[in-house]
């Protein structure tokens, strides 16, 4: 009789992060934090402002310096899966005055895999030009990336992130003070990215919109206050957990928001 084989053992989450604390000129800003992102999600992660939601993607990039704590992409350290990993960062922290157009700076993604020495092929400037397609700025590839307006500079950024075809992508407040057009289009992407299993954990800070583009939430306020499915936990008494007293000015809108997003069939 053959034995039994045991079931192969679960592949690991994009993303596993356990014990992460985060000190700023020896002040903790981010105490014992520990979540997975699930394969095929679109997380989004939530709280007030200084909560360490933006602390949280640099320490796991290594751009910020963790006190302790374990962070790992695909059961591996960064090092060595950083071809799958890709980051969108917050527009307010790029110089836009640097003199380069829009499908340079999109190109820029595709430098880790064609080499940092080597000129980008016809293919590669093919792909910028695919990603800058995908976002709807193709009649601005040529475009000097500080003429561009913030919605489409997002956009810009989107696309360079898309050329990397990771599989989890860390963003950024991608819809900070974009317009709709570019909400939309951002949207869009995330959307795809779900269909073709990528995962994306985007900080996030319009409660309005929360369950009309995320099925899984990330509640944090310096700590993880809950993780998991959106129905599940994006609910006043968890808000109001990570609120607080901020919660009592947000409620009513960010309810009425929900209950119409279920009668359109958003939700």
């Amino acid at each position: 009789m053959n034995p039994i084989a045991d079931p192969p053992a679960p592949a690991p989450p994009p993303l596993r992060i356990r014990d992460l604390n985060v000190a700023y000129e020896r002040k903790m800003v981010l105490w014992d934090v520990g979540f997975d992102v699930q394969p095929g999600s679109l997380t989004g992660m939530i709280g007030p402002n200084g909560a360490g939601k933006s602390t949280i993607l640099k320490a796991a990039l290594g751009i910020v310096p963790a006190a302790s704590g374990t962070v790992r992409f695909f059961g591996q350290p960064l090092s060595r899966v950083r071809r799958r990993v890709s980051y969108v960062p917050q527009r307010e922290s790029v110089d836009w005055d640097f003199p380069v157009n829009a499908i340079d700076v999109v190109a820029m993604g595709l430098y880790r895999r064609a080499g940092w020495c080597l000129p980008l092929s016809k293919r590669h400037r093919e792909q910028a030009m695919e990603a800058l397609v995908r976002v709807g700025l193709a009649d601005f590839a040529r475009r000097q990336i500080g003429q561009l307006s913030g919605g489409q500079q997002q956009r810009v950024f989107l696309a360079r992130a898309l050329v990397q075809e990771a599989d989890i992508y860390l963003m950024d407040e991608p819809f900070a003070g974009v317009d709709a057009a570019t909400e939309s289009a951002i949207i869009d992407v995330l959307q795809q990215l779900r269909k073709d299993g990528r995962s994306v954990l985007c900080v996030h800070h319009d409660l309005d919109s929360v369950r009309s583009i995320f099925d899984r939430c990330l509640l944090i306020n310096m700590r993880v206050v809950a993780s998991g499915p959106a129905d599940e936990v994006f609910t006043p008494e968890m808000l109001r957990r990570t609120f607080g007293d901020r919660w009592d000015l947000l409620e009513d809108s960010v309810l009425r928001f929900g209950e119409e997003a279920v009668t359109s069939g958003r939700h």
